[in-house]
């Protein structure tokens, strides 16, 4: 049964016919006050009229809901605003959630306390809340919903309790405005775009407890400088890390396996970047647009580099292909304008189309193997010597359009 504390006179509190309200009251009501002076009400009178405790309401403005023993807010007068405090109790019964939207687009309420009782803060409870400055969630808590505070745009720090064990996907998508946010030991996923867009947040401390960083979820944190991956984790999902601007150094965990799809793309102030021996394939985009990065190390444990994985590096001087690749995908190394040589392996069997186009500074490419399948725009805007071993099959005087020499007449 949903019920509403409304904003009203409180002369209504008491029904005509001497029933008890469904309202919690919070004090007398202030006609009764003023039609009786204090002289003509008996002690006896003033002693009974006293509330009991659990029946009072520090704030009358609540819509919620009862379920058995336990109160869930699901909604709020929209007259209200500034500062809202939950009460601990009403009608006698605990408030242990905070519902599915309770506060959505709220745009009056600038802090919220949540009581000590609250396990739970549904699905958009606060979002689109945008002068929402600050809101304490206490010890107890359990669970942040999906998309919990997107958008609470004025909201520059919050607290995390060890007690939550989830923070569910989108929770502070776009608060553009916070600045530093505790992680619990408790927590072991960073669930899809949980920080997305957290565009003042400059560094963040992830804690052992974590294994995945799921999709986006530090992706649009522009001003996001450093960050400390512990070993941990194992999984780095898509775009993880995407337009992660300011971020200028990272080291991949040990235990991580892959870099997925355009997990660090357009993280254009990263120079630098380690990647362990654990990673076995780079994903689509993985790297694309990371114009700082001058050089990186892949590992002999990668086995394959996806489309566009190194595309638009134009600071990438030097790359050192793995013996295990066997196929450069499309566009691997487009628009590395300051590749000026590089070495594929003998194992590689196809290189796809524009995988090394518009690379105007590449002067060498060194062959160790037989001659791969090409597509003939390989070099498109590019313009290399291709150097291959005598001993090698499959080589003509030119290849994909570009000349061909043995290695012994490397300058």
């Amino acid at each position: 049964m949903k019920h509403l504390i409304p904003l009203l006179a409180f002369s209504f509190l008491i029904g005509c016919d001497g029933e008890k309200s469904n309202v919690a009251p919070s004090k007398d009501s202030p006609e009764k006050a003023a039609s009786e002076a204090p002289s003509e009400r008996s002690p006896k009178e003033a002693t009974t009229e006293t509330k009991p405790p659990e029946a009072v309401s520090v704030n009358p403005n609540l819509k919620y809901e009862i379920k058995g023993d336990a109160v869930t807010i699901t909604g709020y007068d929209e007259k209200v605003s500034g500062a809202l405090i939950i009460p601990v109790t009403i009608e006698g019964k605990p408030i242990t959630s905070i519902g599915t939207k309770a506060f959505y687009k709220c745009t009056s309420l600038t802090s919220i306390t949540i009581p000590d009782g609250v396990t739970s803060i549904g699905d958009e409870a606060f979002s689109g809340c945008k002068i929402l400055k600050s809101i304490t969630i206490p010890d107890g808590v359990r669970s942040i919903g999906e998309g919990a505070f997107v958008s609470c745009t004025s909201l520059t720090s919050i607290t995390i309790p060890d007690s939550v064990y989830r923070i569910r996907s989108y929770a502070f998508l776009f608060c553009t405005s916070l600045t530093s946010i505790t992680i619990p030991n408790s927590i072991d996923s960073i669930e899809e775009s949980t920080f997305s867009g957290c565009e003042s947040l400059t560094s963040i401390t992830i804690p052992d407890s974590i294994t995945s960083i799921v999709g986006g979820a530090f992706s649009n944190c522009t001003g996001l400088t450093s960050i400390t991956i512990p070993d941990s984790v194992t999984y780095i999902g898509y775009e993880a890390f995407e337009h992660c601007e300011s971020l200028k150094s990272i080291t991949i965990p040990d235990g991580v396996t892959n870099i997925w799809e355009k997990a660090f793309a357009y993280c254009t102030s990263l120079k630098s970047i380690t990647i362990p021996d654990s990673v076995t394939s780079i994903g689509n985009g993985a790297f694309y647009k990371c114009t700082s990065l001058t050089s990186i190390t892949i590992p002999d444990s990668v086995k394959s580099i996806g489309y566009q994985a190194f595309s638009s590096c134009t600071s990438l001087t030097s790359i050192t292909i793995p013996d295990g690749v066997t196929i450069i995908g499309s566009s691997t190394f487009r628009n590395c304008n300051s590749l000026t040589s590089i070495t594929v392996p003998d194992g590689v069997t196809n290189i796809a189309d524009h995988a090394f186009m518009s690379c105007s500074s590449l002067t060498a490419i060194t062959f160790l193997g037989d001659a791969p399948i090409n597509k003939n725009d390989i070099f498109k805007e590019s313009s290399p010597t291709i150097y291959h071993k005598p001993e090698a099959k499959g080589w003509g005087v030119t290849f994909a359009g570009r000349p061909v020499k043995l290695i012994t007449e490397k300058p």
